[in-house]
C-alpha cells in the first residue's frame, strides 16, 4: 500500500457534492484504499467550464491504496456524474 493525495472536484450543490464523496469513497473501499484523512477545500472558480459548471467544491483525500489498482479506480471514478474532476498524486514516502 502507497499513500497518496487524491485531489477532487464536485459540483458546489450540497446534495451533488455529498452524493459524489460518498459514491467515491465507496468505489476506494471496493478496490481495498483507505481514507485516512479529508480535508475540504472550499468553494472555487474553475479556470474553466468542467461538464458545464464554472465553479467546484473542492476536497482533498489522503489515502492508502495499492498502485495496482489506481487504473481500476480510475475506471470507476469516470462513472461517477457528480466528481467532475480528481488527480492523484504520489505522497513522497520520506515527508509522508
Amino acid at each position: 500500500m502507497r499513500k497518496y493525495e487524491l485531489m477532487t472536484i464536485y459540483p458546489v450543490e450540497d446534495e451533488k457534492a455529498k452524493a459524489g464523496l460518498e459514491a467515491l469513497k465507496a468505489d476506494l473501499a471496493k478496490f481495498g484504499a483507505e481514507v485516512e484523512k479529508e480535508e475540504p477545500f472550499g468553494d472555487r472558480d474553475l479556470t474553466y467550464e468542467v461538464k458545464k459548471q464554472k465553479r467546484g467544491r473542492f476536497i482533498l483525500l489522503n489515502i492508502k491504496a495499492n498502485p495496482a489498482k489506481l487504473t481500476e479506480l480510475d475506471a470507476a471514478f469516470k462513472f461517477n456524474t457528480n466528481l467532475l474532476k480528481y488527480m492523484f498524486v504520489l505522497k513522497d514516502e520520506k515527508n509522508a
